[in-house]
């Protein structure tokens, strides 16, 4: 096969992978786009803001991305992210803490909360008057296990949102890798095509010999 054929076959297949390329780029960067324009306006529906820095608690100041996004509105995924770890999770940890200092979570508190139904129940039937002490103990651990799971669904929400932005901004990044390695064919193809060009038409395509 003669060198300039050679040069052509390839600078054409390299301009046609890097159209392939750039249609990827632009399939990705589209992804990418929906998913942080989707992301924000969902957040931003929810009209969710952070506290003033002014009124953060001690423990809340000890977050650093709360003193980040004081007072801003809810629009991205690293808010959702901060928001729904250092600010949810936060007040979580303390709504119901067990005797060796670990929170409960939703599903760990319903022993409690299913003990404490079954020791009422006992103490009605026999007419203990400790059963006034146990509804009332009742009442508390089934107000704190309705905040988890008010907290924690909305706390999964959030992290679903920041993991869908993750999504875009990945998406984003191979747009961005697909992009300049289309560039870089695209220029390659380009040198192959000159090469060609001032390449004999007759010269034959010679391989290169190593020498022991």
């Amino acid at each position: 096969m003669k060198r300039r054929t050679l040069d052509i076959l390839f600078s054409v297949g390299g301009v046609l992978l890097a159209v392939l390329l750039v249609v990827l780029g632009l399939v990705m960067r589209s992804n990418a786009d929906f998913a942080k324009n989707y992301v924000h306006d969902q957040l931003a529906a929810q009209e969710i803001s952070f506290k003033p820095a002014d009124t953060l608690t001690e423990e809340e100041a000890a977050k650093g991305c709360l003193v980040k996004y004081a007072g801003e509105p809810m629009t991205t995924g690293k808010q959702a992210e901060c928001y729904a770890n250092d600010f949810i999770g936060l007040h979580l940890s303390e709504t119901a803490v067990k005797d060796d200092g670990t929170p409960y979570t939703y599903a760990s508190i319903g022993a409690v909360q299913s003990a404490l139904r079954a020791d009422l129940k006992t103490a009605t039937e026999a007419n203990d008057p400790k059963a006034a002490d146990i509804q009332a103990e009742l009442d508390k651990v089934s107000g704190q296990r309705d905040t988890l799971f008010r907290g924690e669904t909305l706390r999964g929400l959030l992290l679903t949102s920041f993991g869908f932005s993750e999504f875009g901004r990945k998406a984003d990044q191979a747009a961005t890798v697909s992009f300049l390695a289309a560039l870089v064919l695209l220029l390659a193809s380009i040198a192959g095509f000159l090469h060609a060009f001032r390449t004999p038409k007759d010269k034959p395509f010679a391989a290169v010999e190593h020498k022991a």
